[in-house]
């Protein structure tokens, strides 16, 4: 409280909002209507997060980050999805390793038709057939990918799955048709990875073993055989996972024979006397803070950009198309080639 107030009228703009608090050295603005009743209150700390954090993802008539949450197909998700919905919910992920399935595409549906303002992530998918099919059920986007994950073994142990890349551009050039906007999900391990699935129609890339070793990430650091230091990391389909009942949704209950989490609900295995793996459990080298390690990529794709010659992903995808952008196969003496050769010893250093 303060006898000393300084006050704006609602309807300011952030730059004479930034003016009068720089003026008045205080931390908070007050805005006021014409009745000097308080309509919001402005800080100092979120001028200062909307002018180093441009590109964060916000509501434009609140200026509120965009809150995304993820749910599972089951009947007991629906009791989730409200309570996330009454919390302030602006996007729903429906998070299943196959996506064309009769509890997605109901679930989809039920979505839709109870919060019709909500959008609706669904997947994952990597052929235009299954992407068709939740298309039609009133998905807003996508997510594409099928064991092409860093700690998946879907591909190697069920056969079943396809190359990212062509899964990328199949199903995208479809739901181009019909402006649902798709995430490329899994294999990226590198600023190359995230340049080629945004080239190939992606709107977005979905990273999880490459931000596992981050400080802000999940998970427990300790030192491996060779000295370096680590943070633990699993796949969502591996046995740690699909046994830990604490992890994700579902009945949580330790006691309860019957209790599902994340790992078990997304490959439809709750109930199963015998679990399956299709993932592993592992550890990935400390990355540091996201603080450095995010504009590390930004920078990256931007230079990436610069040399394959365009300006904008807009143009980038545009190229393609036109096939101005080409992909060329490469040998394994191509890729021998393109790599670190004849040194007799070299550090890999990629940001500082």
């Amino acid at each position: 409280m303060s006898t000393d107030l300084v006050t704006a009228r609602t309807g300011i703009n952030l730059q004479e909002a930034n003016s009068i608090l720089s003026k008045s050295k205080k931390g908070k603005l007050p805005l006021v209507d014409e009745n000097d009743n308080l309509i919001s209150l402005l800080s100092r700390s979120d001028l200062m997060k909307n002018l180093y954090y441009p590109l964060a993802s916000k509501l434009p008539h609140s200026k509120q980050l965009i809150a995304a949450a993820a749910i599972g197909t089951r009947p007991d998700d629906k009791k989730r999805l409200q309570k996330l919905v009454d919390a302030g919910l602006d996007i729903i992920i429906l998070d299943s390793s196959q996506g064309n399935s009769m509890y997605q595409l109901d679930m989809v549906r039920y979505v839709k038709e109870t919060h019709p303002d909500l959008d609706v992530i669904a997947g994952n998918v990597v052929t235009r057939e299954q992407a068709a099919n939740l298309i039609a059920a009133g998905a807003d986007g996508l997510r594409i990918g099928m064991g092409s994950g860093s700690a998946c073994i879907t591909q190697e142990v069920m056969a079943v799955g396809r190359p990212q890349a062509a899964s990328v551009h199949s199903v995208t050039s479809f739901a181009a048709r019909f402006g649902v906007p798709c995430i490329a999900d899994g294999g990226i391990q590198n600023i190359g990875h995230i340049v080629k699935g945004l080239a190939l129609g992606a709107s977005t890339v979905m990273m999880g073993g490459l931000l596992a070793g981050t400080t802000e990430s999940p998970g427990e650091y300790f030192v491996n055989q060779e000295g370096k230091l680590v943070k633990a990391y699993r796949g969502m389909g591996s046995i740690d996972a699909m046994e830990d009942k604490k992890a994700g949704v579902g009945s949580t209950d330790p006691s309860d024979p019957k209790a599902s989490n994340a790992g078990t609900a997304r490959y439809f295995s709750e109930g199963d006397g015998l679990l399956v793996a299709q993932g592993v459990s592992g550890s990935v080298l400390d990355r540091g803070s996201v603080t450095r390690f995010v504009p590390y990529l930004m920078a990256g794709v931007q230079h990436s950009l610069q040399d394959i010659g365009v300006q904008s992903l807009t143009e980038l995808r545009q190229g393609v198309i036109d096939g101005e952008v080409r992909f060329e196969l490469r040998t394994v003496s191509a890729q021998a080639e393109g790599n670190v050769h004849g040194l007799d010893t070299y550090s890999k250093k990629l940001y500082s």
